[in-house]
C-alpha cells in the first residue's frame, strides 16, 4: 500500500499538478492539506475520472483536508470529537484494516500569539483522541502537515530557528507525545540523505538553496511501522511552475512482515 501526504496550498491552483502526480505515481491513498475549497467546489468529478474516490471537508480560502483513494473509505470522521473547532483540519477514514488520519496542524504564527496556544490545545486534543483510535485501529497511519520540525536536523538553520514557531520546545514536546502513543516517524525508520526537507519558503530562493524544514510527516502505529518498506520525499513537484511550497512524502507498507523483510 502506497500512502502519500501533500500540502497543496490551494487545490484549485494546483489541481493539474495533483492530477498529473496521481496518474504518474498511482498511490493507493493521497492525503491533501490546505485545499482551501468549500465542499461544493471540490473537484470530485475530475478526481473520479482518474479512478479515485474522494472524501473531504473544507472552507473558503483557508485550511481544508481531503483523502483521495482507490477504494472507498469507511467510518469517515471530519473533526476531532469533543473539540469545539470550526476550522477544517482533520479527516479520517478506514481502508480495509488500515485507519488513515490526515491532519493539517495549526501553524501557530509566533510563540507569543494566541494562535500558538490554539495550536498546542489542538495537538493535545488530537493526542487524546488518537489514544482511543489506536485501541480500535491498531493499524493506523497519521499523516499530514504538522507544522513542526521535530529535531534540529529537520531544519536548515537550527540556531536561527531555535525557539521559534515550528521549532519551539513545546511543539516538539507535543510531537514526542504523539510518538509515545506508539507511533513511529516513518521517515526515520530508514537511512535518509542529510538536509532532507518538505517545505521551503517562496522567498529568498529558499528551494534553490535548500533552506527548508521537514514539517510534513507520516507517523505509523507499531503494527504498520513493522511492515513499512520505505519512506521518501518527492522534491519534483516543488520544481514545477507555480508549485506548492510543500512537496509530497510517500510511504510504502507491505502486506505482512515477511514481505517487508524481503524488501529491506
Amino acid at each position: 500500500m502506497k500512502i502519500v501526504t501533500w500540502n497543496v496550498n490551494s487545490l484549485k491552483v494546483r489541481l493539474p499538478q495533483v492530477i498529473n502526480w496521481l496518474v504518474a505515481h498511482q498511490p493507493d491513498i493521497l492525503c491533501l492539506q490546505e485545499t482551501k475549497l468549500q465542499d461544493e467546489f471540490f473537484p470530485a468529478t475530475e478526481i473520479a475520472a482518474l479512478g479515485y474516490h474522494s472524501v473531504y471537508t473544507g472552507q473558503k480560502m483557508f485550511n481544508g483536508v481531503a483523502l483521495l483513494s482507490k477504494q472507498n473509505g469507511a467510518d469517515v470522521v471530519t473533526a476531532i470529537p469533543n473539540l469545539d473547532d470550526s476550522q477544517k483540519r482533520i479527516i479520517a477514514a478506514t481502508y480495509e484494516d488500515v485507519r488513515v488520519v490526515c491532519v493539517y496542524v495549526p501553524n501557530g504564527e509566533s510563540i507569543v500569539s494566541d494562535k500558538y496556544q490554539y495550536k498546542l490545545m489542538w495537538l493535545d486534543a488530537l493526542n487524546r483522541w488518537l489514544s482511543k483510535e489506536l485501541e480500535q485501529y491498531p493499524r493506523l497511519a497519521l499523516l499530514g502537515d504538522f507544522n513542526i520540525a521535530p529535531e534540529d536536523r529537520d531544519v536548515h538553520a537550527p540556531d536561527l530557528w531555535r525557539g521559534q514557531v515550528l521549532c519551539s520546545e513545546s511543539e516538539r514536546n507535543a510531537f514526542q507525545e504523539l510518538l509515545k502513543l506508539g507511533f513511529a516517524d516513518s521517515f526515520r525508520l530508514f537511512d535518509q540523505p542529510d538536509k532532507s526537507y518538505t517545505w521551503w519558503d517562496y522567498r529568498m530562493l529558499a528551494f534553490r538553496r535548500n533552506r527548508g524544514l521537514r514539517i510534513d510527516h507520516i507517523m505509523l502505529s507499531s503494527e504498520l511501522a513493522s511492515i513499512c518498506k520505505s519512506c521518501m520525499i518527492d522534491k519534483e513537484p516543488r520544481k514545477l511552475e507555480r508549485p506548492s511550497d510543500h512537496t509530497p512524502v510517500i510511504v510504502e507498507i507491505a502486506q505482512d512482515l515477511e514481505q517487508a523483510r524481503s524488501c529491506n
